[in-house]
């Protein structure tokens, strides 16, 4: 059987951690890279058997990835985030998938996030196949500080069972992920010559609820899918406005703010 690494990136997710790890005792290895956590994970994760090297600054999502990434050894890597879960099953179709002598480069699996407590299975949110799975050598995570992706040189299959996301376990969750996404999504807008103006923020924001809850058929969610319309809507609304604010003049937001 090809040998796997699993590679994840952590800070203070000390309340994930046992779990993520739980679902990966079948890999060789398991390497987490570490930015300053405050609450323990580093330790943690070392006690979990997993092995740990530690960085002080943070570069971005991509390039954080990239060098777990450089530490694998495996045949094979999976990346997967602290607060997503293998199954038993999921496990097992890996195993068989990377065991086929005509495997390919690469494998993308369906992720089902939860919403505070609740599946979503509508609005946009599944399948959102991701590509974790993929041999060492053939592909390397883009270097977005934000949203970063696999960019594979080989073909890429398809897995079919679940990889699970606990993404959002409280509104006091979706609230600290809304404005750290929406600043990190506004500084990677602007890296790419982007500008917004107020108008931009909310034809922007007002699309994201519509696509996400009538488009996408969020409503099949419940009353959950409107809140996560809503929650979709707002992190654009503030994505956009963030990045408007910071291409105005100094003076000029000094006396907005002020």
């Amino acid at each position: 059987m090809p040998s796997v690494s699993a590679i994840l990136i952590t800070r203070n997710e000390i309340h994930n951690l046992a779990d993520c790890l739980a679902g990966l005792s079948w890999c060789n290895e398991v390497i987490v890279m570490d930015s300053g956590s405050t609450d323990g994970s580093a330790e943690l994760a070392r006690q979990l058997g997993a092995r740990v090297q530690c960085q002080t600054d943070w570069p971005g999502f991509g390039p954080q990835k990239n060098r777990a990434l450089d530490l694998a050894q495996g045949e094979w890597v999976l990346s997967i985030d602290a607060d997503e879960r293998v199954t038993p099953a999921l496990a097992e179709e890996i195993q068989a998938a990377i065991g086929r002598a005509d495997a390919p480069d690469a494998f993308s699996l369906p992720r089902l996030s939860s919403y505070c407590g609740q599946f979503m299975r509508h609005g946009g949110w599944y399948p959102d196949r991701v590509v974790r799975l993929f041999r060492r050598g053939k592909a390397r995570f883009s270097d977005d500080i934000v949203h970063e992706s696999v960019q594979v040189q080989g073909p890429v299959g398809q897995l079919r069972h679940d990889l699970l996301h606990i993404s959002y376990r409280s509104l006091d969750d979706v609230l600290e992920k809304m404005n750290r996404y929406s600043s990190a999504g506004a500084e990677k807008l602007a890296s790419r010559g982007r500008r917004a103006s107020l108008a931009t923020a909310l034809g922007k924001s007002l699309w994201a609820f519509i696509r996400t809850y009538l488009l996408r058929r969020g409503f099949l969610d419940g009353r959950l899918g409107f809140v996560l319309a809503c929650s979709v809507a707002q992190e654009t609304w503030y994505r956009y406005l963030k990045l408007w604010l910071a291409q105005r003049p100094v003076g000029e937001n000094k006396n907005h703010l002020s």
